[in-house]
């Protein structure tokens, strides 16, 4: 006669992530994910914030999680409770900078219907990277160097993520065309691909310069393509 399992005692084990076997059929239940606390939270937001810094300036490869854990003030225990090895806190961080663009991008690009708008746009990102006389680039631009080939996941959200910064000038561009700013025959898509190549050859030349002027001039050179696309170019 078969022996009778407690119904109860399966769905106990689950709870606890244990490994249950039913018959011939072995049931593996994952543990329930671990709660992170509000420190524990402010922590990772501190570790992250400091991977940040130091490798938009050193680059990812040049810092080690010994550089993190220092300028973020957290012991060994706490960085490896968070990212398990050095990979996982870059897979974190291009994720994190990635949100910090887009967040920026947006607030620029959303209402973005005008060509006047686009220069605003290019004079932002100009006046933002002469701060630091045309160094360190783009921070996605910057990983994107260094980690495609290295971390195929890192490449994949670093073209996701371009997709999205794109994809908002792209709307932009159809706006102007729904609106008539541009002429029917403008390609919103095409557009927004050259004016974001432009972007980031101009980042950079600009760093290899230490000299903002090259971004300035690829961006004009594009932007004076859009606006050959105007229905009465600006004056």
């Amino acid at each position: 006669m078969p022996r009778r399992v407690d119904p109860k005692v399966p769905s106990l084990m689950a709870d606890r992530g244990y490994t249950a076997r039913m018959g011939d059929e072995q049931v593996i239940a994952p543990a329930k994910p671990r709660r992170i606390s509000q420190r524990g939270i402010a922590t990772r937001e501190r570790i992250l914030d400091a991977a940040n810094q130091l490798m938009l300036v050193r680059g990812v490869n040049a810092t080690t999680l010994d550089d993190v854990r220092e300028a973020s003030q957290t012991s060994k225990s706490q960085l490896y409770h968070h990212f398990a090895d050095k990979q996982e806190l870059v897979r974190a961080l291009v994720k994190y900078r990635g949100a910090l663009v887009i967040q920026r991008e947006r607030g620029r690009l959303e209402r973005l219907r005008s060509f006047s708008g686009l220069v605003r746009w290019r004079n932002a990102l100009v006046q933002a990277n002469a701060l630091n006389n045309g160094r360190y680039g783009c921070g996605l631009g910057s990983m994107a160097v260094e980690l495609s080939d290295q971390d195929e996941q890192s490449r994949s959200m670093l073209s996701e993520t371009f997709d999205q910064w794109e994809k908002l000038i792209s709307d932009g561009l159809h706006r102007m065309r729904d609106s008539g700013a541009l002429r029917p025959d403008a390609d919103p898509e095409k557009l927004a691909t050259g004016l974001m190549a432009a972007l980031q050859g101009g980042y950079l030349l600009a760093n290899a310069a230490h000299d903002v002027a090259p971004m300035e001039v690829a961006l004009d050179m594009a932007l004076d393509h859009i606006k050959s696309f105007l229905v009465e170019p600006p004056r």
